[in-house]
C-alpha cells in the first residue's frame, strides 16, 4: 500500500455530504441547469449580498456586475463553443456542467482534496457520456466537450490534465494520468489547419500516463501500458508495453508480461484512421477563417 486513508472530523463530514447531495440531486431534476451553477457558484464565490443587492436593482459598479453576470453561464463563451461541428443540443447543457467543474476550481475549497475530489466525481457523473465508481479527479482537469467522453472505474486524474473530447474520447478501469498530460482526440490538417479531423481515441484498462506525455488524436494505448514523462504517443502503443520518447518507441516489456505481450518489429503501427469520425456541417453554418491565410501551394 502506498497510501493511508484520511477522513474529516465529522461535522466537516456531514456538511460535506449535504451539500454535494443537495447539488446532486438538483443537477437530477427538472430545475434548469444554468439556473442550478449559478446559484450555486454565487455560493461558493461568497458573493450573495452583493448578488442579491444586484438582483433587487441596486447600484453595483461595472466590475461587480462583470462579477456577478459571470456567474451565470449563459452569460460565458469557452474555446469549444466555436467549434463548428459540435452538437448543438448536448454542448448545451455540457457547458453549463464545464462552467460549473472550472469555476469550482477557481475557489479556495478546489484544494481540499477530501471534499473536491468528491464534487468532482459528482460532477462527472452528469457531465461525462459514462463515469464509473471510485475515480478521483484533481485541480484544473479541462475538456473540449465533456459529453464525449467516457471513464471506467477507479481512475485517477492528476492536476492540469487535458481532456480532448472534440473527436471521442474512451478511457478505462484502473488508468492513472499524472500531471500537464494532454490526450487529443482531433488533429489538423497539415497544409490547411482549419481542416479538423476528429478521431476516437482509446486508453485501456490499467495504462498508465506519465507527467507531461501526450496522446495524438486516434491513438488506441493497450493495457497495462505505459507511456514515459514527456513522450508524444503518435502511434498505437501495445499492451503491458513501455513506451518513450517522441514520437514514442516501444523500449521494453514491462517485467514478467513478456508472454502475453506482443512483440514490436519496425515500429508500432498507425491505425489512427481506423478511428477517424466524419461528421456533417450544418447547411447554414456561418463559418469564418480566423486566419485568411492564402493556403494554395506555390507549384499547384
Amino acid at each position: 500500500m502506498t497510501k493511508r486513508h484520511v477522513s474529516l472530523p465529522p461535522f466537516a463530514e456531514e456538511g460535506l455530504r449535504e451539500f454535494i447531495r443537495e447539488v446532486d440531486e438538483r443537477l437530477a431534476s427538472e430545475e434548469d441547469t444554468c439556473d442550478v451553477v449559478e446559484d450555486v457558484l454565487v455560493d461558493l464565490h461568497g458573493d450573495r449580498e452583493a448578488y442579491e443587492r444586484w438582483q433587487a436593482g441596486k447600484n453595483v459598479s461595472p466590475a461587480e456586475r462583470v462579477r456577478l453576470q459571470g456567474y451565470d453561464p449563459c452569460n460565458a463563451t469557452l474555446e469549444s463553443e466555436y467549434y463548428a461541428e459540435k452538437d448543438e443540443q448536448r454542448y448545451e447543457e455540457s457547458k453549463y456542467l464545464q462552467w460549473l467543474w472550472r469555476q469550482f476550481d477557481s475557489t479556495p475549497m478546489a484544494d481540499n482534496v477530501a471534499f473536491a475530489l468528491r464534487f468532482r466525481r459528482m460532477l462527472a457523473s452528469h457531465l461525462f457520456e459514462s463515469c464509473g465508481e471510485d475515480c478521483r479527479f484533481f485541480k484544473g482537469i479541462t475538456f473540449s466537450y465533456g459529453h464525449n467522453i467516457t471513464v471506467g472505474d477507479n481512475v485517477v486524474i492528476h492536476d492540469d490534465v487535458h481532456l480532448d473530447d472534440r473527436g471521442q474520447l474512451t478511457i478505462g478501469d484502473r488508468v492513472s494520468i499524472a500531471d500537464d498530460v494532454h490526450v487529443y482526440s482531433h488533429d489538423h490538417d497539415v497544409v490547411d489547419q482549419t481542416e479538423v479531423r476528429n478521431y476516437h481515441t482509446i486508453i485501456e484498462d490499467d495504462v498508465r500516463l506519465t507527467y507531461d506525455s501526450m496522446v495524438r488524436a486516434g491513438v488506441r494505448i493497450g493495457a497495462n501500458a505505459i507511456l514515459a514523462a514527456k513522450s508524444i504517443a503518435g502511434t498505437d502503443v501495445p499492451a503491458h508495453h513501455i513506451a518513450a520518447g517522441t514520437p514514442a518507441k516501444s523500449i521494453a516489456v514491462k517485467d514478467g508480461w513478456e508472454s502475453v505481450a506482443q512483440p514490436v518489429e519496425n515500429g508500432t503501427v498507425d491505425r489512427r484512421e481506423e478511428r477517424r469520425l466524419e461528421y456533417d456541417l450544418p447547411d447554414d453554418l456561418d463559418a469564418f477563417d480566423e486566419f485568411g491565410r492564402d493556403l494554395q501551394p506555390p507549384n499547384v
